[in-house]
């Protein structure tokens, strides 16, 4: 079981997210925006960060870029899920610190194959 940080400004992806991950036996803590999750993530660790890119106040990108700078969150592997879909936004989340891609609309089978990959790519059980 991994500790999951999701974050999405849509209340429906945040849900289906959390289903899909919480019924292969995750734990997922669900926040709307990027501001939420840095804050949570000052104070609390997890597994792995699957991060929308358009949302209000801090986009995906800035948020996982800030997340790097913390000591907890420098190694651990995040995800982006979202809609876009261009080899420029691709390279700006890798250059922020991404270290994979989930397209929206995702296949929960799929979303759940792919977090699985990058967990034992990172050797995290």
């Amino acid at each position: 079981m991994a500790k999951i940080l999701a974050v999405d400004d849509q209340l429906v992806m945040r849900k289906m997210v959390a289903v899909a991950l919480e019924s292969a036996g995750h734990q997922v803590t669900a926040l709307e925006d990027g501001i939420q999750a840095y804050r949570f993530a000052t104070s609390n660790e997890v597994d792995i960060v699957i991060s929308d890119i358009n949302m209000p106040y801090i986009q995906g990108t800035t948020l996982i870029r800030r997340l790097r700078t913390l000591p907890a969150y420098e190694d651990i592997p995040m995800l982006m899920l979202t809609t876009e879909s261009s080899d420029e936004m691709k390279r700006l989340a890798r250059e922020n610190g991404a270290d994979g891609w989930i397209q929206k609309p995702f296949d929960a089978e799929k979303l759940v194959h792919a977090v699985d990959k990058i967990l034992t790519k990172f050797d995290i059980h």
